[in-house]
């Protein structure tokens, strides 16, 4: 290996071959005392091509590391500052080292050697062949290849150097040539040169073919606008001046970037128009069809930010928690990064109201630099809401999609689709049976407004909707979204929430300070527990500004600088306390039972009441029960009868006692199966007048053998049980996995008893002298069926 060092001169856009000379102007200080260096000495100087050509004080990384040691031929002084230098390349050589030796850079090089290019062969000959096909093409294309340029790469034979020849000569950039700079193989340097050539030919042809239709295209435009003004001039004559209307329509149009259809189906409306009365209703239905049409935001779309960690600080910025959905909306954007014209999926957001899915829409907008348009779709009932009306109709307009992308102003916007679970239908139609199309990423890029009646491409939109619950959702329709569920927030979350996002807020809206308001954290969960009882945070948001404006009124009326609220002095900014704690939950009684319920606001304590009497075997179920609940309590009471010796409770008390079944608040509807194993130990509990645990609730459909079956909703139910002071949950056994999916803190609080069978859920809810007593009398009727009855307790 030999190196050597040599002065150097950074060129730009420029690169110099071995035995090939080249001319250029030198106007850099630098580099004219490189080339005077050079000059005392022995006229050798290392010349390099820079990476980025507007770089003035090139670094070492700015350079290539493959350049050219030249020998200087002749210098030129053409003005004050610049100088024309002829060189001739030496050898090839790569940079190892730079510096700067005031006043110019010098470098110590490595000299390459080429490798042996071996015999002329017929794979040689083939190659060489193709190049003098590919420059005659090139030539027949190109203005800029003059006839003694292809002559002499004709007259070459050596692959080598007509490789480097041909770099030179032909107009290339200047990232190509230092490829071929690079390549010491000369057959293969050959076959790159090749390549570039055969790419510059097919570049060059279709910008021949695009100057041809550009012509062609003038041409005709040019022959439009003499008819144009030839028709102006006899109009004119006429007395006629023309429409400016018509020609204002027809300018907007034009400017704008339109699909070929939507430009025909325009241009035939505007005609239409030309031919109507000024003061017609159909010139009015067209006049109004063309201005929505024009609204239109065609061709009109925002570049997303495809940044994750950027996208990551926003979202984490306006939202605390919601791990979930963050995460989903992060591997969305790190697919966008990746692949930009990715279809994007449909997110449905599905919680409780007011723990943040319109919220989150919304950040994600930021998150992408995309703009929002959001559409409430509570209560639509007709299908031309979305699709929009038929022109033809007075008072017609487009539907909300349509008009939402019209808000937007742009082609590729956020759509936010609000309460897509309260869709109604009548005769009018089904508003959901239309989004099927709008939600498909396979059939939306032709979406057809009854209004526009013209494709529009919906591909580049982002559409996230929220709910309350997947039950009112038609199945088509959810099949088309990726459902993801937001849970209720725990007290521990709603603190930081309040502390970090609702306080800063309201303080700002009650134009308060920091320091005129503090809040101790006592006080901020006694507001949680006392005044609030909801899913969300709405509702401790209203509460947070009713302390706002109660401490914006002592400052302005008393003479107090800063408000302090405790725990002690809630009591005096709210009122009294609207939800107390419900000892009744927690207090071991008989034949009472805390069972869990789901809403489509949260989880939710539902306590089971069941009282035995003397009679005739009646059952009576009270507390506004649905089909599916009466089920349960029948399957329940069967479940007992079944087992009546081995649980003590007498063969024939279905005949002889009467079992009034209740469900407070019995103006709320209840319905579903999730309530068995609670029934099923209600009765138990009164028929043995034993108690129940009120630490304890419970949730699973129970079946007639006994089992316990695995219900929805674990999740929100879960919290409902913590909220509520109950310490240990009963579930189904098959729902053990969903546990993963529950907050740590939740976790952590509760203790969870997966079971199988009532058995267990008998053992584990029964106050411990009853469980004792329960188990005992199973293993006697076990061992003496006979004895059953008489040990009922």
């Amino acid at each position: 290996m030999t190196t050597m060092n040599f002065p150097v001169l950074a060129l730009r856009g420029l690169t110099v071959f071995p035995e090939l000379t080249l001319s250029f102007d030198v106007e850099r200080e630098i580099s004219i005392y490189a080339l005077d260096c050079a000059m005392e000495a022995d006229r050798e100087i290392f010349l390099v091509t820079q990476r980025e050509i507007g770089v003035g004080e090139p670094r070492e990384e700015d350079l290539y590391t493959v350049g050219t040691v030249c020998r200087i031929l002749q210098i030129l002084k053409t003005s004050e500052t610049t100088v024309r230098v002829i060189v001739e390349g030496i050898q090839r050589a790569r940079l190892h080292r730079l510096w700067q030796n005031k006043p110019f850079l010098q470098a110590n090089v490595e000299l390459l050697e080429e490798d042996f290019p071996g015999k002329r062969t017929p794979r040689v000959e083939a190659l060489l062949r193709q190049t003098y096909a590919i420059i005659g093409e090139y030539q027949n294309l190109a203005s800029n290849v003059s006839d003694d340029t292809v002559a002499a790469i004709l007259d070459d034979q050596d692959p080598g150097h007509l490789a480097d020849y041909i770099a030179q000569n032909i107009t290339l950039r200047h990232q190509d040539r230092q490829r071929v700079l690079e390549q010491l193989h000369p057959i293969r340097r050959l076959e790159l040169v090749n390549e570039i050539l055969r790419h510059e030919v097919d570049v060059i042809s279709l910008e021949i073919d695009l100057e041809r239709k550009v012509r062609e295209r003038v041409a005709h435009v040019q022959r439009d606008m003499i008819l144009r003004e030839q028709v102006k001039v006899l109009q004119h004559e006429l007395g006629d001046d023309g429409d400016e209307e018509i020609e204002e329509y027809t300018a907007r149009v034009e400017a704008l970037k339109l699909p070929e259809e939507v430009q025909q189906k325009l241009m035939k409306e505007i005609g239409r128009l030309s031919k109507q009365p000024f003061g017609s209703a159909e010139a009015s239905v067209i006049r109004n069809y063309l201005d929505v049409c024009l609204d239109m935001p065609w061709g009109k779309h925002t570049r997303d930010r495809a940044d994750v960690e950027k996208a990551r600080t926003i979202l984490d910025r306006h939202h605390f928690g919601l791990d979930k959905v963050k995460e989903r909306i992060l591997e969305f954007i790190a697919v966008r990064q990746i692949n930009p014209d990715a279809k994007g999926k449909i997110l449905c957001l599905v919680g409780p109201p007011g723990v943040g899915k319109t919220s989150i829409a919304i950040s994600v907008a930021k998150a992408m630099n995309r703009k929002l348009s959001r559409l409430s779709l509570g209560g639509v009932r007709d299908e031309a809401d979305i699709r929009g009306h038929r022109k033809t109709y007075i008072g017609a307009m487009p539907g909300r999609i349509i008009d939402a992308l019209i808000r937007a102003k742009s082609m590729n916007p956020l759509l936010v689709l609000d309460e897509i679970d309260k869709l109604a239908n009548d005769m009018r139609g089904d508003p959901a049976s239309a989004l099927l199309e709008v939600l498909d990423s396979e059939q939306n890029y032709a979406f057809r407004d009854h209004f526009l009646e013209i494709p529009v491409d919906l591909s580049g939109a982002m559409f996230i909707t929220t709910a309350n619950t997947l039950d009112t959702i038609p199945r088509p329709l959810l099949d088309r979204m990726e459902v993801i569920e937001l849970s209720s927030y725990t007290d521990e979350e709603k603190v930081e929430i309040a502390r970090r996002h609702l306080l800063p807020k309201q303080l700002k809206e009650h134009g308060l300070k920091k320091s005129q308001l503090r809040l101790s954290d006592s006080a901020l969960r006694a507001v949680i527990a006392g005044y609030t009882k909801e899913s969300g945070v709405r509702v401790l948001e209203r509460q947070l500004g009713k302390l706002c404006r109660k401490a914006a009124m002592l400052l302005v009326t008393g003479d107090v600088k800063r408000v302090d609220i405790t725990d002690k002095n809630l009591k005096d900014f709210l009122g009294v306390v609207r939800y107390q704690e419900n000892v009744h939950i927690t207090r071991d009684e008989i034949g009472v039972v805390n069972g869990l319920a789901w809403t489509e606001v949260g989880g939710e304590i539902l306590q089971v009441e069941v009282n035995v009497m003397d009679g005739t075997g009646k059952l009576e179920l009270t507390g506004n029960l649905g089909t599916v609940m009466q089920e349960s309590a029948k399957a329940a009471l069967s479940c007992l009868r079944s087992r009546a010796e081995e649980l003590g409770i007498g063969k024939d008390f279905y005949k002889t006692r009467d079992i009034h079944i209740h469900f407070p608040e019995g103006a709320v509807p209840k319905d579903g199966p999730s309530a068995g194993i609670a029934i099923t130990t209600a009765m138990l509990s009164a028929l043995t007048g034993r108690k129940v645990r009120g630490d304890v609730a419970m949730t699973g459909e129970v079946t007639l053998r006994g089992r316990v079956l695995p219900i929805g909703g674990l999740k929100e139910k879960t919290m409902a049980a913590l909220r509520n002071g109950v310490t240990t949950v009963i579930i189904p056994k098959e729902n053990e996995k969903d546990l993963e999916e529950i907050d740590q803190t939740v976790r952590r609080a509760l203790k969870f008893v997966p079971v199988e069978t009532v058995d267990a859920v008998f053992a584990a809810a029964f106050a411990k002298e009853a469980a004792a007593a329960v188990a005992h009398m199973t293993v006697l009727a076990t061992e003496n069926p006979d004895n059953a009855a008489a040990m009922r307790v």
